[in-house]
């Protein structure tokens, strides 16, 4: 998908246009408005290094997750260990971890203790312990570090879900490795159901719906009965493209609808990166290839507004127009994520994702 798009309704009208334009200059206005970065810094200062992650998910013998589990983090740099319990889904994360070498240890009722071989964690590196597995107190203790590309890509959408520009907003489909491993089906139709059912994406088409309202488009009338109708329509508009484009059409066609952020290079490269991105996404196998999931995603939901939209915002000619809109906002909206969004995103790190 991508940079998830602002939203677009086939209608023909100077409410539209005014709707539209007050969207482009809202992206634009984002981007001019950052500080750029201070041109001053004390070269005789040497920065401080950058902080890591450590994460994972105790599971048991059989694969089924463990919450409640004790890990604890241990390393010579340390002044203490650093104790947390697993979540509800066995995950754990140990933030603004020094560059250093550590240990981690996880022990439950009724399993035996498990600690991990050495962890090196470099400067702003995340490293991701996979399939940590206790077995009972019965039994010997084991340890198995699976190298499954399944388990990493669940490991890495966990990461990935933490993404909120300001802290706020879903930046869910932004990749930050380059070598990301490659999602399954049960996580691409995940990620858009999670997107899709956040609240601030659901507290986003509300305030899409009051902007439609003012414009009178589509033409439902005013009213709250209108208000409700254009809600109800703004909610299908980006369901069914997400669900189309982010999760149906990358199972079929074995892409990845994610956005992946380059951050290095000249600006012009980066810039052709972006805009391209809309045409050109990464397959499963790991090659380049054309887009055709977001492609046929903003087609089809602009097809399928058809059969809920008002008539005289129906009709063949609209449903293209606004395709290339929608691409056009796309391509807008990507350009944005790769200069500006990065740093409005408290947790997007580019990431090692070592299997140790």
């Amino acid at each position: 998908m991508g940079a998830a798009k602002i939203g677009i309704y086939p209608y023909d009208s100077i409410g539209a246009f005014a709707v539209r334009t007050l969207r482009i200059w809202v992206l634009i206005s984002v981007a001019l408005a950052m500080p750029a970065p201070l041109a001053a810094q004390d070269a005789t200062a040497p920065p401080a290094p950058e902080r890591g992650q450590i994460t994972g998910t105790v599971t048991d013998a059989n694969g089924d997750t463990l919450s409640g589990a004790t890990v604890v983090l241990a390393g010579s740099i340390l002044p203490g260990p650093r104790t947390l319990l697993s979540n509800d889904t066995g995950f754990f994360a140990f933030a603004d971890v020094d560059p250093g070498t550590y240990y981690v240890s996880v022990s439950a009722r009724g399993f035996s203790n498990w600690t991990s071989p050495p962890i090196l964690v470099n400067p702003g590196q995340y490293v991701i312990l996979t399939g940590s597995e206790l077995k009972i107190t019965t039994a010997m203790t084991t340890v198995s570090v699976s190298d499954s590309s399944e388990e990493i890509a669940t490991e890495q959408v966990k990461v990935e879900e933490q993404q909120r520009v300001l802290g706020i907003f879903p930046n869910f489909y932004v990749v930050y490795d380059h070598d990301a491993a490659p999602l399954t089906t049960k996580l691409k139709f995940h990620l858009a159901l999670k997107t899709s059912t956040d609240p601030v994406t659901i507290a986003g088409v509300g305030m899409l719906a009051g902007i439609n309202q003012a414009a009178d488009v589509p033409s439902y009338g005013q009213g709250w009965k209108g208000y409700g109708e254009r809600f109800g329509a703004s909610s299908a508009d980006g369901l069914s493209d997400i669900m189309i484009g982010g999760a149906i059409l990358p199972s079929l066609l074995h892409q990845d609808p994610r956005y992946y952020y380059q951050g290095t290079g000249t600006n012009k490269s980066r810039f052709l990166h972006a805009i391209s991105s809309p045409f050109i996404c990464k397959g499963d196998n790991g090659r380049l290839q054309p887009n055709y999931s977001s492609l046929g995603g903003d087609l089809a939901s602009t097809a399928l507004s058809n059969t809920y939209y008002p008539a005289s915002n129906r009709g063949a000619r609209l449903v293209f127009e606004n395709f290339f809109l929608g691409t056009g906002e796309r391509m807008l909206s990507s350009v944005i994520q790769e200069f500006v969004l990065r740093r409005l995103t408290p947790k997007a790190k580019n990431r090692d994702w070592n299997k140790n």
